[in-house]
């Protein structure tokens, strides 16, 4: 009896911290840059004296899915995407570097230049600052140049240059606000050959149709965990009623 219970209750639990991963990856549906996470249930066998007697359910994150998303034309001389792999270095919250594909760019009141999150943007030697100007460009290679107050059209000046770089996936890691980030912690090096395409944005990578679908199945599976516990209790009240009758 207590085998169907604790069984049923493991599999109502781990099928409702996947469909908390689901529900992420759908709220994030119109995330620019937005990475889905993976999940997938694993068999793990209960193990005692003697052979296995039941047959547990785990919820593993499984990785992150790195397929691009489709690219958008904006127009907006703030807005980048990254023209196949690599990253934005950007400075999270806690002070340290963290990768993005997120590229809707703006610059705050001090100047500074950060993403749609109020990230700011890493650049040559920490976060990007931009002077007062009259004009602001982006090149496909990062460099960020202005045209100065008072100056023509013509005078262009090279302010900084946004730090892409292109680390193996497979050593990038989510953190707790959403961003990527090495194993080891330490900043990535920065790589030449990403390039942007600048008054573009990506959407995010989340199939929208899988993820609701999931949801549903996912939505069924807890209910059926409910209703073996539900079912297990009535059995419980029937053999309790035999045993007073006896």
């Amino acid at each position: 009896m207590d085998g169907i219970i604790y069984t049923a209750m493991n599999g109502a639990k781990q099928t409702m911290l996947r469909q908390a991963s689901n529900n992420h990856n759908l709220a994030n549906m119109n995330t620019t840059g937005f990475r889905a996470d993976l999940d997938a249930f694993e068999a793990q066998p209960m193990y005692g004296p003697g052979q296995p007697t039941r047959v547990y359910l785990q919820n593993n994150r499984a990785g992150i899915d790195f397929s691009s998303g489709q690219l958008m034309t904006t127009g907006n001389s703030l807005d980048v995407a990254i023209n196949g792999s690599g990253f934005i270095a950007i400075q999270d919250k806690d002070g340290n570097e963290s990768l993005t594909r997120r590229g809707d760019l703006h610059l705050s009141a001090s100047g500074l230049l950060e993403t749609g999150a109020g990230n700011p943007v890493m650049g040559n030697g920490g976060p990007i600052s931009i002077p007062p100007n009259q004009k602001l460009e982006i090149g496909k290679d990062g460099t960020i140049s202005i045209q100065p107050l008072g100056q023509s059209s013509t005078t262009l000046a090279v302010i900084d240059r946004i730090k892409l770089v292109n680390p193996p996936t497979e050593t990038l890691q989510k953190t707790e606000s959403g961003l990527l980030r090495t194993a080891d912690g330490e900043p990535a090096i920065a790589d030449a050959s990403v390039k942007l395409e600048p008054g573009t944005l990506e959407t995010s990578n989340v199939n929208s149709m899988d993820a609701l679908v999931n949801m549903i199945e996912l939505a069924r599976q807890f209910e059926m965990n409910i209703n073996i516990l539900k079912e297990q209790k009535e059995i419980d009240q029937a053999a309790s009623a035999i045993i007073r009758l006896a």
